[in-house]
């Protein structure tokens, strides 16, 4: 190997060419061996992936387990809500209290839950008999457990302070109103105030979630009720952590939701949306049961695809089985990758749906980039060299792109990402790019094989059968010619390649590429591109976070139905936030009391410190001191029976005869809109700071908090972690493989694709979600999959101008780009059938990952390429050099035998 010195060019850099292509040939010796090692043994590479596939994919029928814990997979991992929530719990059982601290629909434990809505202009309050027979009904509702029948008053929450079922306070509303009816009093005598109303027992219960679409009567200063349309109801069960506990919980449940359904039926009058603790957990899962057939439909498409494209008029050169057996070879691998999951007892769920997609995109792209290598080997070569040269024309790129697949989706797995989901994703992501990479070279490359010995003997690509010479052909009818033709009559004397008779190659030769070099359509390609990166940018400055559950669950299932109905009528106030007091505390301090005011200022409080405030100022006793106030506390005012339940929120400690208050709670309630989540994660973040910045030690917790505590944290970090590595990589390996204006090429390429998709899919109403990140991820290899062989082969092109040199390219990678492509974006549409907020996020981010890919590779890079560097002046110099001796060679020729010139 020899290499010469250009005039001023640093030594160093002498170096680093050499270094490049050192490591370049020594790939491509690498992979040609493996091309001769696959080819002479096809019957060894072809048995051992077989082997594999059947013996992991029984295993996989075998082990199969969904996952059952959501909060464990959507939540993130390490948060500072689960700190608090232990904390919370130690301080006060959340069982217990998990009636109080409501949420909307992260509420821990077994519960059932209802809401009764009215048609639209009737008051729901009018009808509280019919809303009190439903409720009894769920109290008389029995379940059957080895012979004994449990109730709700077996199994429910009891209250502390008399051992009875906790029901929600609007229980208590309506028997007031209904006992009003009775009476033939008119229920303007009931009192319904709103959030904050007075019960018959003289408790002040705050009923913001219990009652909804409220109109409230004009110009009232105690916010009396005029009317409402929706009705809330929360049953809760006892959890003791027992299984048959938790079993017969889970019974009760399925006949609440049957009784639900069937008191619909019943009551005409009032529209019935039931919800349990096992809904959410169903709904997610139900994904993957209403995909099954999409998913058969989407692999069937994507076999046609692949098999339509890999086909040619040439009977002998066509490989359409190739096709087929190159997506089959992708399914397989993905069949070993479950098993092999299954095996390491690893439970199924449904964000794992998005695996055969995302590894049919990269396999197949291996698949039709062999079939491109192997048109552009010489015919007349013996087979094995023909696979061979193919494995060390294509393999070296594929490597590298599958590396780096495995380097993106490692750091997804790695203990940085704190989404479980996006975790165990990533982990099965590697394990199929390793298998996907072992089964293309082994199990296809063998098929490979077998289809190149077919040709060289001259069998046909389909029926297998030796095609008759030319001769024969033509005594035969047309139809018999156009089926057994082995392209001879197309074949012209000059034409070194009949491949090119292939009808995608055709295309971009005589068609498309004149076309995209045209320099009036360039211009247009420019403004394309500035409108592109436009919306992308306006897309990236409006990304929201997708904390909300209901993106993972099914369309048409009833958690979405619910969620939007609670949604539109009990959106006026936020999830109770409880307050945790967990450091002793001077209550009857003045300074500390206008401190808690001050921190409640602006919500809806739940407080029996206001309450004992009030109850000391109407009673007109004075507490000032440490005794009087704890003496008063206990034996006038949690004594009264309207002040009884907040014992339950006060922890007292006893050092001999004096009594301290060590830790307690109280409630917040904010009021919100519409867009509730936000808004209640804004309120978590505003009081976080106080707890440390304020002489009153506090935490604040709701179980919602679980699901959202720096969640858009939490989805975002493997999205850049993994971006942040493909960039480093890419940077690192500027001096090191091929070319590095190649790589610089390819990071603006991948930039541009990536934040493009990002832009677009925000606009499209995607939020970033375990799924969308997911997404996210993937693009980063897509686009590196796709646009690296065409921008090397660009950089390396020794063509005189940049136009010739971005033909070649499109010629050489066009079609199997396109090929890809084609497949990937047509398997996609079945998802669009799928009814699920899950598969409509896959569609719509993988649709734009594909279509933004297609873009740049086939309208961008092509013009773009054309105005900037690599310049292509040096190669034309060398050419004009190399012309300028030859000529000078035959001249000295023709001189020294002028007979020759004579005899010519």
């Amino acid at each position: 190997m020899c290499f010469l010195r250009r005039p001023g060019a640093p030594a160093s850099w002498i170096w680093w060419r050499m270094l490049r292509q050192v490591l370049r040939r020594g790939l491509q010796s690498f992979c040609h061996r493996l091309g001769l090692c696959v080819s002479r043994h096809p019957v060894f590479f072809l048995t051992v992936p077989a082997v594999l596939t059947i013996t992991f994919g029984l295993s996989a029928l075998n082990r199969f387990q969904p996952e059952g814990d959501l909060e464990r997979l959507v939540a993130p991992s390490h948060s500072l809500a689960k700190i608090e929530r232990s904390l919370a719990s130690s301080l006060f059982p959340l069982d217990q209290s998990k009636s109080q601290l409501y949420s909307d629909l992260y509420t821990p434990g077994r519960y059932g839950r209802v809401i009764l809505l009215s048609p639209p202009g009737d008051n729901i309050l009018l009808q509280a008999e019919g809303i009190l027979q439903t409720h009894r009904a769920v109290l008389e509702m029995k379940v059957n457990y080895k012979g004994y029948n449990y109730t709700f008053s077996h199994l429910c929450v009891l209250r502390n302070q008399d051992k009875k079922c906790v029901l929600d306070d609007i229980i208590s509303v309506l028997e007031d109103l209904r006992q009003a009816a009775v009476s033939n009093k008119t229920t303007a005598r009931v009192q319904v105030r709103y959030p904050n109303t007075k019960l018959k027992d003289g408790r002040n219960s705050f009923i913001g979630h219990q009652l909804g679409g409220v109109v409230e009567v004009p110009n009232s200063k105690d916010q009396r009720v005029k009317s409402a349309r929706a009705i809330q109801i929360t049953y809760y069960l006892q959890t003791y952590g027992s299984a048959t506990q938790d079993l017969i919980g889970e019974k009760w449940e399925n006949e609440f939701c049957k009784l639900m359904r069937k008191l619909q039926e019943e009551h005409q009058d009032l529209q019935l949306y039931s919800l349990a603790s096992f809904s959410l957990w169903r709904d997610f899962h139900k994904t993957s049961i209403l995909a099954r057939s999409k998913v058969l439909v989407s692999l069937m498409l994507i076999l046609t695809t692949a098999t339509l494209s890999s086909s040619m008029k040439d009977c002998l050169r066509g490989k359409p089985f190739l096709g087929l057996l190159g997506v089959l070879t992708v399914c397989i691998s993905i069949i070993t990758a479950a098993g092999i999951f299954f095996i390491t007892d690893g439970k199924y769920n449904s964000t794992l749906l998005g695996i055969p997609f995302f590894a049919m995109g990269h396999g197949t792209k291996g698949v039709f980039e062999l079939l491109s290598g192997w048109r552009r080997t010489k015919e007349n070569l013996p087979f094995k060299d023909r696979v061979a040269d193919a494995y060390s024309d294509v393999m070296v790129t594929y490597t590298m792109t599958s590396s780096l697949y495995f380097i993106t989706f490692g750091m997804g797995a790695s203990p940085f990402t704190n989404i479980e989901a996006v975790k165990v994703f990533c982990q099965n992501m590697c394990v199929s790019i390793l298998l996907n990479y072992f089964y293309i070279f082994s199990f296809f490359g063998s098929c490979l094989v077998f289809a190149g010995q077919l040709e060289q003997n001259r069998y046909h690509s389909i029926f297998c059968c030796k095609i008759p010479s030319a001769e024969y052909l033509d005594r035969k009818p047309v139809w018999f010619q156009t089926v057994m033709s082995d392209g001879h009559q197309q074949t012209s004397h000059h034409e070194t390649n009949p491949y090119q008779h292939h009808f995608i190659q055709h295309f971009l030769r005589e068609h498309y590429n004149e076309w995209i070099t045209n320099i009036y359509v360039k211009p247009f390609v420019v403004i394309l591109y500035l409108i592109y990166a436009s919306f992308s940018f306006m897309g990236c400055l409006q990304i929201s976070d997708g904390a909300n559950i209901i993106n993972l669950l099914a369309s048409d299932s009833p958690s979405i139905s619910y969620a939007m109905v609670q949604q539109k009528y009990f959106s006026n106030y936020s999830p109770v936030i409880g307050f945790y007091v967990y450091e002793p505390l001077e209550y009857w301090n003045n300074s500390v009391q206008e401190d808690l005011r001050r921190l409640c200022s602006g919500f809806t409080a739940v407080s029996w410190v206001e309450q004992y405030y009030q109850f000391l100022k109407v009673s007109n006793i004075s507490a000032n001191n440490k005794s009087d106030f704890i003496s008063v506390l206990q034996s006038s005012f949690l004594k009264k029976p309207e002040f009884q339940h907040f014992r339950n929120d006060i922890i007292f400690s006893k050092a001999g005869d004096e009594s301290n208050i060590i830790a307690s709670r109280l409630y917040l309630v904010a009021r919100t809109s519409r867009d509730k989540q936000k808004e209640v994660i804004e309120v978590l973040d505003k009081l976080r700071p106080l707890s440390l910045s304020k002489s009153i030690r506090f935490i604040v917790f709701n179980p919602s908090f679980v699901f959202m505590d720096h969640y858009s944290l939490s989805v975002t970090v493997p999205v850049l972690i993994a971006g942040f590595g493909v960039l480093l990589v890419l940077i690192l390996t500027f001096f090191l493989v091929i070319h590095p204006l190649g790589n610089f090429w390819l990071i603006l390429s991948v930039t541009s694709i990536e934040l493009g998709v990002l832009g677009l899919m925000t606009l499209w109403n995607v939020d970033m979600d375990c799924i969308s990140i997911l997404c996210l991820i993937y693009t980063f290899n897509f686009a590196i999959d796709h646009c690296a062989p065409l921008l090397y082969t660009f950089v390396l092109a020794t063509e005189h101008t940049r136009t010739q040199c971005i033909k070649s390219s499109l010629q050489e990678h066009g079609t199997a780009i396109l090929q890809n492509v084609t497949s990937f974006l047509i398997g996609l549409v079945p998802l669009l059938f799928v009814p699920s907020n899950l598969t409509f996020t896959l569609f719509k981010c993988l649709l734009l990952t594909g279509s933004c890919t297609l873009l740049h590779c086939f309208v961008i890079l092509p013009v773009f390429l054309t105005f900037f560097p690599p310049s292509k002046k040096h190669h034309k110099k060398k050419k004009r050099a190399k012309r300028k001796e030859r000529e000078e060679i035959e001249c000295i020729e023709i001189q020294e035998n002028p007979d020759h010139v004579t005899t010519v």
